[in-house]
């Protein structure tokens, strides 16, 4: 660019031999060059202005996210029902307890690799497998009360002596008073079918909580589908809704793969809370039953029920399979973030803590190498075990503790289990407590339809 604009410049002097005209050119170029500078100087200034803007702007707000960071609280201090009533001193202020982990962002969390039987027609249950502590076990039907309730009206005595492995009589549901039930009704047709199921797969919805997440077909074997039992306990207002959207059972009450089974009379106001006795008290509702898979409605199963008894049974030598958390392994932990996302009302989780802790319930120690638990919160939404008397008395005693307590069941596991074990030391439950990468290895996870509010 620039020789072709000198030669123009000597060009045009070449034509105009009068210095005026040649002089006047040089200014016009000289009074351009100034003109450009000026341009680009302002037009510098101008960018300098905004990115300075720019800057100082990002500079702001995150200043004011990192002052809103601060500002947020446990969800149990803003609540307004504790401003107006003072929580138990339990030993959960922020001077002497941690906030849990992955609470303020949830990691993602993937599935890992699951060795399962390659056929089912070539899985065989080990001769030796029930080879476990051996007791008898029965169950209190009926109970004189001016208010009959579903768990019975268990006493403190009664409740510490339900924790000896040994022939004796227990609360575990279905208490019904002389001449009133107590809720969970089912039809005699529905009765006999649940007597006769070996193997058996369950889940439910109620409160029309879920949308209806049938098995993967394809994934079921043959065998299965003929032997195991897949049953969803529903109540009538969930049958309406499931209905309303396509899943209309047919004559013999089956949509898909799944059994629907109505329950009447529910036990409990709390949803939650009813559906914790088709989790825990399988062995009740199928009293034939020798193997049985919770599965939670938020899940549908993708592998056949016999490869994942093989899988976590079988070959361990375990009578109870259950995950570990995937963020949270104390209780401590487990308590803050029920209170922090308000699961459930907390003067009933500051009594049942306050509660277990007084029994020795103690912190979970993660570099103790004889911890008797990886972990001390379970992800129980996917629970496998064998009907044997331990695995009996174990979910008897984990639903007594919901049933005093509260439904948050993640909250009384671990203390369940260790009083167990405490005092049964020569009589242990096989527990096998397996990584969540593999639970979700072999279902898939969905959202809840609707959160429901936690109970007064």
């Amino acid at each position: 660019m620039l020789p072709e604009r000198r030669s123009t410049v000597a060009s045009s002097s070449y034509q105009n031999p009068s210095g005026q005209n040649d002089s006047n050119s040089l200014l016009l170029l000289r009074r351009g060059k100034k003109f450009g500078r000026i341009v680009k100087l302002k037009l510098s200034h101008f960018v300098f202005f905004f990115l300075s803007l720019f800057f100082f702007s990002c500079i702001f707000s995150g200043h004011k996210l990192l002052f809103h960071g601060s500002e947020l609280l446990p969800h149990f201090e803003q609540n307004p029902y504790m401003n107006n009533h003072m929580e138990i001193d339990i030993g959960l202020n922020k001077s002497n307890i941690e906030k849990p982990p992955g609470s303020k962002k949830r990691n993602k969390h993937l599935p890992c690799e699951v060795a399962l039987g390659e056929s089912v027609d070539r899985i065989l249950e080990p001769q030796d497998y029930l080879n476990f502590t051996r007791f008898s076990l029965g169950f209190v039907e009926t109970q004189t009360h001016n208010k009959p309730r579903f768990g019975g009206h268990q006493t403190l005595n009664e409740r510490e002596r339900s924790y000896s492995a040994i022939n004796q009589t227990i609360h575990c549901g279905f208490v019904k008073g002389f001449h009133q039930g107590t809720g969970f009704d089912l039809s005699e047709t529905d009765r006999a079918y649940m007597k006769n199921c070996v193997i058996s797969v369950s889940s439910c919805i109620f409160g029309s909580s879920d949308f209806l997440r049938r098995p993967a077909s394809k994934k079921i074997s043959e065998f299965s589908k003929r032997n195991v039992c897949f049953v969803m306990f529903v109540d009538e207002q969930t049958l309406v809704k499931l209905a309303s959207e396509g899943h209309v059972p047919d004559k013999q009450g089956f949509v898909g793969l799944w059994k629907t089974v109505v329950v009447s009379n529910l036990p409990y106001t709390d949803m939650r809370k009813t559906g914790k006795v088709p989790k825990f008290l399988s062995h009740r509702l199928f009293p034939s039953s020798r193997y049985s898979i919770w599965i939670d409605s938020k899940m549908r199963l993708t592998t056949d029920p016999i490869q994942i008894i093989d899988f976590f049974l079988w070959r361990t030598k375990s009578e109870f399979a259950i995950s570990n958390h995937y963020d949270r392994h104390c209780v401590w932990d487990e308590v803050l973030q029920n209170k922090r996302l308000n699961k459930y009302n907390h003067s009933a989780i500051d009594e049942q803590f306050m509660f277990y802790r007084s029994d020795g319930l103690k912190k979970f120690n993660p570099s103790d190498p004889n911890s008797p638990l990886p972990s001390y919160v379970p992800e129980g939404s996917f629970i496998v075990r064998a009907h044997t008397p331990m695995s009996n008395l174990f979910t008897c005693l984990w639903f007594n503790e919901v049933d005093r307590f509260t439904s948050r069941d993640q909250l009384s596991f671990a203390y369940t289990y260790l009083k167990l074990q405490r005092m049964n030391p020569d009589r242990p439950l096989r527990l096998n407590m397996f990584k969540d990468c593999e639970r979700r290895a072999l279902t898939k996870l969905f959202h809840h339809r609707v959160d429901s509010s936690p109970p007064a």
